[in-house]
């Protein structure tokens, strides 16, 4: 069964946390949350979602793909190494890694984006630019292994485009 990394922190976006979450486990996949530490973390909305793991209890090498929701969880999750050197590796090893929103704020952090096509929430458009990605502004770009999405109006094609690249 093919494993899926959802990073979760708090502020994340439930739209775009929630909904991939059980999206992925329809299409077959198993889903772990996983945050900086285990325990309970809460939405923009103020919803709460436990992580089921702490970076520090997982290895890339036991996951397919790595997604990262969006909200203001990204603008935290960065400033975690062990967050960013498991995206890093997960990229480096051919495996999925998706961002929405912006989520490509740890893509940036974990230097993975320059020379790349991407897309994301428009106001992250400038720091996408200056790390050296080709900002394209598509709902849902792919390059390689790269996944990237606007915003919760791109959730559909973007979850559709992953689990496709997945099966």
């Amino acid at each position: 069964m093919r494993k899926i990394a959802i990073l979760i922190e708090d502020y994340f976006d439930e739209r775009e946390l929630i909904y991939p979450y059980y999206r992925f486990i329809e299409a077959g996949f198993e889903v772990d949350l996983i945050g900086p530490k285990k325990g309970l973390f809460h939405g923009k909305s103020g919803y709460s979602i436990k992580a089921d793991k702490s970076i520090d209890e997982v290895r890339p090498e036991d996951y397919d793909a790595v997604y990262i929701p969006g909200g203001y969880a990204p603008d935290r999750l960065r400033r975690y190494d062990k967050i960013l050197e498991f995206v890093k590796e997960m990229y480096r090893s051919g495996k999925l890694v998706g961002a929405i929103c912006h989520g490509p704020w740890v893509l940036i952090s974990a230097g993975i984006v320059k020379g790349k096509k991407v897309t994301g929430f428009f106001a992250i458009r400038d720091d996408l630019i200056n790390a050296g990605a080709h900002y394209t502004g598509e709902k849902v770009e792919v390059d390689g292994n790269l996944i990237t999405a606007t915003d919760p109006t791109a959730l559909a094609g973007m979850l559709k485009k992953m689990i496709e690249l997945l099966k």
